[in-house]
């Protein structure tokens, strides 16, 4: 009888340790170093990771949103920027000459992408507009369809001629020296013609427009180095006063 008590307490005891071992072990892992803080709930497998990932998808998605909207802003600003440009008329002050006009024109004309504008005197002493496509950017190599950089270009010079209804344009074609003189004559036509067809299907009037073909009979570069050649293939439109402005001009009429 005293041998089984003595068992039943010892077994008692050893029970009462291992309580409270385990015990010890579980507060070490819930609030010891580097865990999880007394009082703070554990959040539940994956979820802290699943917020993470969705604030960070709502911030891009924000992001996106704004940065787009901002695009957006900024890509309207530059259009109307660029129509009201486009529809300011050239400013007619009382007793203007043909040459103010001219003058006022060209400067308008310059905001065009791709060209370079210049005044110069026409057959009859007369300020005219001269303004020079690079043929690099109207066509590609040996050929004459016009691209899409060059139809805006033009597109753009038709806007600038709509408020000068009493002029005349004519449009030169111009080649580099490599090849035939007869295929560079083809060529340089069928550029010309290009440029004055669209210049016709924009608005401008058929019977104002007259093109020819120069070949390379009028370099403006030395024809012997790849520089020169590329300046040399280009594509020159005139603008210049009619009969119809220059008697205006002499009534002081403009």
């Amino acid at each position: 009888m005293k041998k089984i008590v003595t068992i039943f307490i010892c077994a008692a005891f050893l029970c009462t340790g291992c309580g409270s071992s385990s015990k010890t072990s579980k507060s070490e892992i819930m609030g010891g170093g580097g865990g999880i803080g007394a009082g703070i709930e554990a959040p539940g497998p994956g979820s802290k990771s699943t917020k993470k990932t969705t604030k960070s998808k709502s911030t891009k998605k924000s992001k996106t949103k704004d940065t787009k909207k901002t695009q957006s802003t900024a890509s309207k600003d530059t259009r109307d920027t660029r129509d009201t440009q486009k529809s300011t008329p050239t400013r007619r002050a009382s007793g203007s000459t043909i040459g103010d006009i001219m003058e006022m024109k060209a400067a308008d004309m310059a905001r065009i992408d791709g060209v370079r504008v210049e005044t110069v005197k026409d057959s009859r002493g007369n300020e005219a507009i001269k303004v020079t496509f690079d043929s690099g950017i109207l066509f590609e190599t040996g050929k004459y369809s016009l691209n899409e950089y060059a139809r805006a270009a033009l597109s753009d010079f038709v806007e600038e001629m709509r408020d000068l209804p009493e002029t005349n344009i004519t449009v030169y074609g111009h080649t580099d020296n490599t090849g035939s003189a007869a295929a560079n004559e083809r060529v340089s036509l069928q550029r010309a013609k290009s440029v004055a067809d669209y210049l016709k299907r924009e608005g401008i009037a058929g019977d104002r427009i007259v093109y020819e073909g120069k070949s390379f009979r009028e370099p403006i570069a030395d024809n012997s180095t790849a520089a020169g050649r590329k300046l040399n293939r280009r594509v020159e439109v005139f603008v210049f006063a009619n009969d119809r402005m220059i008697r205006q001009a002499r009534e002081g009429n403009l």
